[in-house]
């Protein structure tokens, strides 16, 4: 690491690459360096500090909501991501993709924040169509959902559970409502001030809005919330006979961990309907052949489900186990019919 500043250094009398911060005027940082001396030198200095140190840039609270921890934690990723560079980064421009690339999982705002601090260009981060389908995606899928870990109390059942995105995805990036970017530092400044009644007020303001602001590796992350209906199974409600028990199936497969959802389409209660991943693993399957859920054959014809589903009623698998296992499909009619509670 010794030979960092001169592997960082570049020409920073050329530094001229102006650029705009989303909701503000023109910034040049010509004259922002000439001020401050912040660029390509300069981040190469703080990371050198950083590792002998472990401290960040005072001046960098100026332009970032997240906590000092947070900040040492994107210091620590930055050193991380130039220790692992197979060519050191000479230019503004590289210098920002190294940033990004290291701290592609923090907000939107404060990756902003730490750009601006050191006068490198915003790197456009594409923002995808919902109506946009890649090549390499089975027929009919709209588009995918990478989310963070699962809390288990977000999993309602064995066929269903609420899924949070962050908001520095590329898909979701470019669509946050300026409303809840400001509510958002709203709610910083107030716990800073330690004025958390205000804080727990934006907070559920947030949420209103369809976002949560989510702690994930020491680390505060704004992410949308989805709301999800696993395609093509149906497993019993929580009411029915082995109902707890698909749901903790669901639990053991998904509840802490990462998932990626490939959405078809929204239901007629605003779900998203999609096939859903975890460590490699298509979890459908999982829930059919150790008969946990059924095949749900009114909106879903794969063959293979049905091949599944077979498969745990000839082993007697799960809900299986039981000679004549009441259809959820059927368990939801007569309870809309006997004016039991509502169910979908």
């Amino acid at each position: 690491m010794g030979n960092i500043l001169k592997c960082f250094k570049g020409d920073e009398e050329e530094d001229h690459y102006p650029y705009y911060h989303p909701g503000s005027r023109p910034h040049y940082p010509q004259q922002q360096q000439q001020a401050d001396g912040h660029g390509v030198a300069s981040l190469a200095h703080d990371l050198l500090n950083f590792e002998s140190a472990s401290m960040v840039p005072e001046g960098l609270r100026q332009h970032v909501t997240a906590s000092k921890k947070a900040q040492i934690k994107w210091y620590q990723n930055m050193l991380e991501a130039y220790k692992n560079a197979r060519t050191p980064p000479r230019t503004p421009e590289e210098a920002a993709q190294l940033v990004v690339s290291a701290l592609n999982w923090i907000q939107r705002a404060d990756l902003e924040g730490i750009l601006e601090f050191y006068n490198f260009p915003i790197p456009s981060l594409p923002a995808a169509s919902s109506n946009h389908r890649p090549s390499s995606l089975p027929e009919g899928v709209q588009f995918v959902l990478n989310t963070l870990p699962v809390n288990n109390q977000n999993i309602g059942d064995g066929d269903g559970f609420t899924a949070y995105v962050a908001t520095t995805d590329p898909r979701e990036s470019g669509n946050v409502p300026i409303e809840v970017h400001e509510m958002v530092i709203a709610r910083t400044e107030a716990r800073n001030r330690r004025d958390y009644k205000s804080a727990d007020a934006l907070q559920s303001s947030i949420k209103e809005a369809g976002y949560k602001i989510i702690v994930c590796s020491d680390e505060e992350i704004l992410a949308r919330k989805y709301r999800i209906r696993m395609r093509g199974i149906d497993a019993p409600e929580l009411k029915m006979t082995y109902g707890k028990e698909s749901k903790s199936a669901l639990v053991k497969l998904i509840g802490g961990k990462r998932t990626t959802i490939h959405v078809y389409e929204q239901d007629q209660f605003d779900r998203y309907v999609g096939d859903v991943y975890c460590n490699c693993a298509f979890i459908q399957e999982k829930m059919l052949k150790n008969g946990h859920a059924w095949h749900f054959t009114t909106y879903d014809k794969r063959p293979e489900f049905a091949k599944w589903e077979r498969e745990a009623r000839a082993a007697q698998r799960g809900l299986f186990a039981s000679l004549n296992p009441e259809k959820p499909w059927d368990w939801r009619r007569e309870q809309r019919s006997g004016g039991g509670i509502q169910v979908y």
